[in-house]
């Protein structure tokens, strides 16, 4: 194979995760069931797809057409919106606010009534490798309670805190530090994210959340972008973001478009 084919070419698993089908390693598992086919013959682990391949998942062409190029967003989601495409809550919707010229999904969720920093993409492996709780990455809040806080609270929350989870039951929760910066607000940093955590870690210590606010996602920080506004991640802070994800995520290619 001449080098110039290979350059426009895409490993099998890479360009399901581009078109945001699913992750790299799901793909992988697809195509060892047998599911995917490129032009007329089963599909391999390590394929590449070259430029006119026709692709199949489970009998269905799969629209290769001109592979969306891959894309990193930062919001400022204002409090009422919801991360979540159902129809059960008719509050706005983070990709309808967004409203990108192409498809892309949160990475993650923020409450309704919590406001700040949210991540959106095309890329199905970004999702799926910054949603790994076991990779410890790291989430920042500023929160302010509607009374001062109480005796011993930020000491209790850095000692972990039991909470009622839906669907989980009692649960310990934990926070990787805490630390006060007024006389009813402090700063908490997560590496989990059980369903409103620092809500319910807040409650179980005596206080009550007035308001919550995600300022860092890793080393993605909110900074000064308005409340509804969009801006893409590029440059040195897309460099560190995707090479603390793993080695073969410091190489995708990630296109910044205006918007």
């Amino acid at each position: 194979m001449h080098a110039s084919e290979e350059k426009n070419s895409i490993r099998i698993n890479k360009l399901f995760a581009s078109l945001g089908i699913c992750s790299r390693r799901e793909a992988d598992r697809l195509i060892a069931e047998g599911r995917v086919r490129i032009n007329a013959a089963a599909a391999s682990a390590g394929d590449r797809v070259f430029p006119g391949d026709r692709v199949f998942l489970d009998g269905k062409e799969v629209d290769t057409g001109e592979r969306e190029q891959p894309v990193l967003l930062a919001c400022n989601k204002p409090r009422g919106v919801v991360c979540t495409s159902s129809d059960k809550d008719r509050a706005p919707n983070i990709i309808d606010l967004v409203s990108y010229k192409s498809r892309v999904y949160p990475i993650g969720r923020l409450d309704k009534d919590s406001e700040g920093l949210i991540l959106l993409t095309n890329m199905g492996e970004l999702v799926n490798r910054i949603n790994k709780g076991a990779g410890g990455h790291e989430k920042e809040y500023e929160v302010e309670l509607y009374a001062p806080l109480p005796a011993g609270f930020i000491e209790g929350l850095k000692r972990g805190v039991t909470i009622e989870v839906p669907d989980r039951g009692r649960v310990r929760a934990h926070c990787k530090d805490a630390w006060q910066t007024g006389d009813r607000s402090f700063h908490i940093i997560l590496t989990e994210g059980m369903n409103r955590q620092i809500r319910r870690m807040s409650s179980a210590m005596g206080g009550s959340v007035k308001r919550l606010r995600r300022i860092r996602i890793m080393n993605i920080r909110l900074g000064g972008l308005k409340p509804g506004a969009v801006r893409e991640i590029s440059g040195d802070e897309l460099s560190v973001l995707l090479s603390s994800l793993g080695d073969d995520m410091e190489n995708q290619p990630v296109h910044a478009r205006k918007i």
